[in-house]
């Protein structure tokens, strides 16, 4: 079995469907009073899109945590995502949240989340209020992904560590829980058929939000309609 290829170029993939027929969340979903009493009260359920699973020869799964932060701003919840650099070895140059693979001294998947987010981005966790997990996500690089999900007050400053981070932006919330911006890619993969997700973000910056990032995004979404 020949090792998995990247998909270097998503944005050359054709898109095959775009999900505008599937509802926006209102804005009153959206607020933080309403993503507190969401997961005070909603279980956790089965994810929409759980990954692809480990297409990597020889590599053994590993345990990881993302942290999803969704910062408090008079406009509305924004979501900060990062820009991995291009040297990288696995997802170079994609858009993620901060995280990474679980350390022995980590006492669960918030630990690492909030320990990577300082040390990618200086993210004080002081700042961080935790509100809930969503289901682990298998990446094809055989990472088994807790996203964690947590508001973050205003009034932090990010201190970005080179050799990981070459960027840090924020996108509305509103903007990446309206399915009308999610679109569907197909591409022989393996040789199978593989659908990854996008969430191109329209600004000056063009950054294409896609992969795991944008089917976590996706779980997000899908795990906020329930219990409506």
């Amino acid at each position: 079995m020949s090792a998995a290829r990247p998909i270097l170029n998503p944005r050359d993939v054709p898109v095959g469907q775009v999900d505008a027929h599937l509802p926006s969340l209102p804005a009153a979903w959206l607020t933080p009073d309403a993503l507190r009493e969401h997961w005070s009260r909603v279980p956790l359920v089965a994810p929409e899109r759980p990954g692809d699973g480990n297409l990597w020869p020889g590599r053994a799964p590993r345990a990881a945590a993302v942290l999803v932060p969704l910062v408090r701003r008079p406009e509305g919840v924004q979501v900060l995502l990062t820009r991995r650099t291009e040297a990288l070895k696995d997802h170079a140059g994609q858009i993620s949240f901060p995280g990474g693979a679980v350390d022995d001294n980590d006492g669960d998947a918030w630990a690492t989340a909030l320990r990577e987010a300082e040390e990618e981005i200086g993210l004080d966790r002081r700042h961080v209020e935790p509100l809930g997990v969503l289901p682990v996500y298998s990446t094809v690089t055989a990472f088994e992904v807790t996203p964690c999900v947590a508001l973050v007050e205003p009034g932090f400053s990010l201190r970005l560590q080179a050799e990981e981070v070459a960027d840090a932006f924020e996108v509305p919330l509103s903007f990446l829980m309206n399915p009308a911006h999610h679109q569907r890619h197909r591409i022989d993969f393996m040789g199978a058929q593989r659908e990854f997700l996008s969430m191109p973000w329209p600004d000056a910056s063009g950054h294409f939000i896609w992969g795991a990032t944008a089917a976590m995004l996706r779980n997000l979404y899908h795990q906020l309609t329930q219990g409506r």
